[in-house]
């Protein structure tokens, strides 16, 4: 049996050398500066919101966004987890109020986001006159 893992475990090692060859190198670049946190749809939805308002509540997000308190609920938490949000809970009156804001990290994420969309749209519009 030792000797079959042997003949295995080169031919792996040989076809993963060729994956990683094979694979462009500014692919791996990009795919590794995209902030996947930010990425997700209802994630951006919620950073993209945050970052044209000073302070959203709870409500108006799931509103905007047209989503379940869940999903935005896990979501959110997501985004405050990584400090790209503040959440902050209070009363008004007897009713319970969830207010958002974007933090400066968050800010600043969003901003790293887009540029690396735009750099990537600009590069895929290159390719398509170059094709054309």
């Amino acid at each position: 049996m030792a000797s079959s893992r042997a003949l295995v475990k080169p031919r792996a090692r040989a076809a993963r050398g060729t994956l990683r060859a094979m694979a462009p190198a500014r692919a791996e670049t990009h795919a590794v500066a995209l902030d996947r946190l930010i990425h997700e749809r209802m994630r951006l939805g919620i950073v993209s919101a945050l970052a044209v308002n000073a302070a959203l509540s709870f409500n108006e997000l799931k509103q905007l966004l047209k989503t379940t308190d869940g999903n935005l609920s896990v979501h959110a938490r997501k985004l405050e987890e990584a400090r790209y949000i503040t959440c902050v809970k209070s009363f008004q009156g007897r009713v319970p109020r969830t207010e958002f804001r974007l933090t400066e990290a968050g800010r600043k994420a969003l901003a790293r986001y887009l540029d690396h969309m735009e750099a990537l749209i600009r590069a895929a519009r290159r390719s398509d006159r170059a094709a054309g």
